[in-house]
């Protein structure tokens, strides 16, 4: 199983605490689309196999037109095999999703949309600089059942300052009426150089309490799987079965191949990382080089990575596979650590597998560092 990421690092406008890489100066948008398509083409021998998925992240990819985004797909199709059942995902904003522009996508074989609502609150969404409402959210995702669309995800952000456990709670609530297929929710992070960071070191702005936001986290986590949804990943709850499989590649260590600037790629013993200048990644492609660094990975890379993303998912991490790929054995190097976290109620240990409980699941990359062999 192999899969495509597209890096579209384009916004119409900045939120203030997103710090991916992205420009709101859109005059060279068809010229960075037309440069992606070409990209895809050069790296035609980094993968060998049959694409089961495609992802349109950023940035945000529903700003491109629709000839644009079949640029992409068919210059994808033209370089890779792509498998007739491949999941198809299209980030969006819910301002850019007309019923003109849906019924596009769905004809361009878009297949699954991840739909970036964040909250359900007008004046949460203006402190997030985002440029759509909640009743055009709404909208959107009524228009996209119209479509056929039935494959669904939307993000939430909780940890917002100020926002209450009520607040948090309604805003769960309708979610949960839109009957999305998929939930990702996201802890509020404020970094250094986002609006937010800025805010921050100037005193104006009070991140959330730790105690608060894992208050919000464990009533996220206890009202979804009350109303079906499966916790198959720490920020990452589906209806059964309906779980991102381009996601779960990545958790699982699998290899895909990042187009667009700042995009990255694995292919299981190297990581590349395009560069993230939208003009010197024209200059680049344009002569027919693809701008990446390369970073070879070590076994302990390796094994620290496959911890940190395994211990996050609800299979959990496999102490077996980790003896026979990693020849490490997981249980007699951290024995009395384990014995820590059995005890106190922060895993288990199931089929061989090391799985967080409901309490564990609070302090996950905490556990995983302390799991982390030396380089």
């Amino acid at each position: 199983m192999a899969g495509i990421y597209i890096h579209i690092p384009f916004c119409k406008q900045a939120c203030h605490y997103c710090d991916f890489y992205f420009s709101t100066k859109l005059d060279i948008q068809n010229k960075i689309t037309r440069a992606i398509a070409s990209e895809i083409s050069l790296q035609k021998n980094y993968i060998n196999e049959p694409l089961e998925t495609i992802y349109f992240g950023g940035g945000t990819p529903s700003i491109l037109s629709l000839g644009e985004i079949q640029l992409i797909l068919d210059s994808i199709r033209s370089t890779f095999s792509v498998s007739a059942k491949a999941e198809i995902t299209m980030e969006a904003n819910p301002d850019d999703l007309s019923q003109e522009k849906l019924s596009g996508l769905k004809s361009l074989g878009v297949n699954r949309l991840s739909i970036g609502i964040q909250s359900f609150d007008d004046a949460v969404l203006q402190f997030f600089n985002r440029s759509h409402s909640s009743n055009r959210a709404i909208e959107a995702m009524t228009m996209a059942r119209a479509e056929g669309f039935d494959n669904i995800s939307i993000d939430l952000i909780y940890s917002i300052p100020n926002q209450f456990q009520d607040a948090w709670k309604n805003n769960i609530e309708k979610a949960i009426e839109l009957s999305p297929e998929h939930i990702s929710a996201y802890s509020l992070t404020i970094e250094d150089k986002t609006a937010f960071g800025i805010l921050q070191k100037k005193g104006k702005l009070t991140p959330m309490d730790e105690e608060a936001s894992a208050q919000q986290f464990e009533m996220l986590m206890e009202v979804l799987e009350q109303n079906g949804y499966q916790h198959y990943e720490i920020s990452n709850f589906c209806k059964p079965g309906l779980f991102s499989r381009h996601n779960s590649s990545y958790w699982q260590q699998l290899p895909y191949l990042g187009v667009g600037p700042s995009a990255h790629s694995f292919n299981g013993e190297t990581r590349q990382h395009n560069i993230k200048n939208n003009n010197l990644y024209l200059q680049s492609i344009e002569a027919g080089i693809v701008p990446f660094e390369i970073e070879h990975l070590t076994e302990a890379n390796r094994l620290n990575e496959y911890i940190l993303t395994s211990i996050r998912t609800s299979n959990g991490c496999d102490i077996e596979k980790i003896s026979t790929q990693f020849m490490y054995d997981l249980k007699e190097k951290n024995k009395s650590y384990l014995d820590y976290l059995l005890n106190n109620e922060l895993s288990v240990i199931k089929n061989q597998h090391l799985i967080l409980t409901k309490k564990g699941k609070l302090v996950a990359d905490k556990i995983a560092m302390d799991l982390f062999v030396d380089e």
